[in-house]
């Protein structure tokens, strides 16, 4: 099959979404797939065997970088895109999460007659109101939805997000299911000294683990709660970004390290070394880290929300905290650390839990639903939004 993933953003940038689309080239490339990915300039020219072909890129500036974080780009639509696309000629193109980029390709293959499969892999209307553009989320979802509406195929990353999809009128929705590499992250890869760095010297507290961009939309200031007057917990915050000097400036004080971006083996020995996982973010749409977390052996405490319903079963492999009540976080957290045989507990059922997971079997999935497409064809309805379609009501391939 020849497929074009076109993708608002890839490497060197560092996210779920460029994890999943890696792991998804690695798998198509095993595959016998002829592909190739357009992408932001500034990346390298191929991964995984696949080509990468680098559109002229530009800063976000309502999305600053951060110092230590591997910047993330944008690129518009032009010429080079059409070229890309018209030279390799794909049986079907992949837009991926299609806002500028992918809107480019989206007008190309519907000239051409290529059939396209659009995914979502991020709120980012509801961005606008933690970066206060509020005002802009109805037009952002209007624009959403007039994109994705023109694909023969739209696949969400959870149910949680078909349905919120659905909501907001998006139509031909399918599941993309998740992977983890669970040879990577695993409890076999904990280690003392991780653990003494993590804690800050005191590798007989409860470490309690953040991993992800500092910035406004993960509210990690929520953590403070958790460890503010404790000596018997420790905070190791993984990742950088433009919130991490005043995190640290508010964080001060605490038993709260902050190592920066980590990858490879040291994320995964990060993961193991530690005893508990917090995420207080309300806008994911998967929560990669959650699956990296429970495949290291970890209970995770999250904010409640569909998301974390749909990863995490309560009181069994982590415990869901409503963030509207005062405290709920520091309870749920005191809770689980002082019960050893119940973070066990959780322990082995966070594992049970992503044991049959895997990018083999997502892709293998992934590479259905394009064949689907294929066989279909480019149907009038990629032109008419309000059409019907086969793919209206969700399903999942098991």
């Amino acid at each position: 099959m020849r497929v074009a993933i076109v993708t608002e953003v890839f490497m060197p940038a560092v996210d779920g979404v460029v994890t999943r689309l890696r792991r998804t080239l690695e798998e198509l490339h095993r595959a016998g797939d002829d592909v190739i990915v357009v992408a932001p300039a500034g990346g390298p020219e191929s991964y995984a065997g696949v080509p990468v072909v680098g559109v002229r890129e530009m800063r976000m500036p309502l999305y600053p970088d951060g110092d230590g974080y591997p910047p993330k780009r944008v690129a518009l639509p032009g010429p080079a895109l059409a070229r890309a696309l018209d030279a390799h000629r794909p049986d079907v193109v992949h837009a991926i999460n299609p806002v500028l980029l992918g809107a480019g390709a989206l007008l190309i293959a519907r000239r051409r007659g290529w059939p396209v499969v659009a995914s979502y892999h991020a709120h980012l209307p509801t961005y606008a109101h933690l970066y206060r553009f509020g005002w802009l989320e109805p037009a952002g979802w209007r624009y959403i939805r007039a994109l994705h509406n023109r694909a023969a195929l739209n696949l969400c990353t959870s149910r949680a997000t078909l349905r919120t999809l659905q909501q907001h009128g998006i139509q031909r929705l399918e599941l993309w299911p998740y992977g983890i590499e669970t040879d990577r992250f695993h409890p076999s890869k904990a280690d003392q000294r991780w653990r003494r760095r993590l804690s800050g010297g005191h590798p007989d507290r409860v470490i309690l683990l953040f991993v992800g961009r500092l910035a406004k939309e993960k509210t990690v200031e929520r953590l403070l709660d958790a460890v503010r007057d404790q000596d018997d917990v420790a905070l190791a915050i993984v990742g950088d970004g433009p919130m991490r000097a005043r995190l640290e400036r508010q964080f001060a004080g605490t038993p709260t390290t902050f190592l920066g971006f980590l990858h490879g083996s040291e994320l995964a020995s990060a993961y193991a070394s530690s005893d508990l996982f917090v995420l207080p973010s309300e806008t994911e749409t998967l929560g990669l880290v959650t699956l990296e977390a429970h495949a290291s052996g970890l209970p995770v405490i999250a904010a409640d929300g569909p998301v974390e319903r749909e990863l995490i079963r309560d009181g069994v492999d982590g415990v869901r905290y409503d963030p509207r009540i005062p405290g709920a976080l520091r309870e749920a957290v005191a809770h689980l650390s002082a019960d050893g045989e119940l973070r066990a507990r959780m322990s082995r059922e966070a594992l049970r839990s992503v044991s049959d997971a895997s990018w083999r079997h997502a892709t293998e999935t992934l590479r259905r639903w394009y064949q689907s497409v294929c066989d279909v064809g480019t149907p009038a309805f990629a032109a008419e939004p309000g059409a019907a379609h086969r793919y209206d009501e969700p399903r999942q391939i098991a």
